[in-house]
């Protein structure tokens, strides 16, 4: 998981700010998300790479936010913990037993998240 977050550091560093290409990883989570869910009967084989690269993305930002050298303040480092937290526990309800609905709060964790990194929020 450190390579992961080296190497997203890296490339955020190239392409985007780290709040800006955080957003944009938390949307693309999203939309893969959505389309599996919208697709539900001819795209089931496609939920678990969705969730995968969903749980990853929450993975690093877990990692991070947990960090002792992380700047964030305590309360907001906190909340995303949580937020990852719920999001580690509902991709593992969904695993188990899969509906349509359960990729709902998913959905809008990343959306809502991404809203705030881009100032919307």
């Amino acid at each position: 998981m450190l390579n992961a977050a080296k190497a997203y550091e890296a490339v955020a560093g190239q392409i985007a700010s780290p709040r800006e290409l955080e957003a944009i990883l938390l949307l693309q989570a999203g939309s893969r998300l959505r389309a599996v869910q919208n697709s539900w009967d001819r795209s089931r084989s496609e939920l678990d790479d969705a969730l995968l690269f969903n749980r990853k993305l929450w993975s690093i930002f877990l990692t991070s936010v947990t960090s002792t050298n992380n700047p964030l303040p305590t309360a907001v480092r906190q909340n995303v913990a949580n937020l990852g937290l719920f999001v580690m526990n509902q991709t593992i309800t969904t695993l188990s037993d899969p509906r349509p609905e359960q990729l709902d709060s998913l959905i809008a964790i990343n959306r809502e998240v991404a809203a705030g990194l881009m100032g919307r929020g």
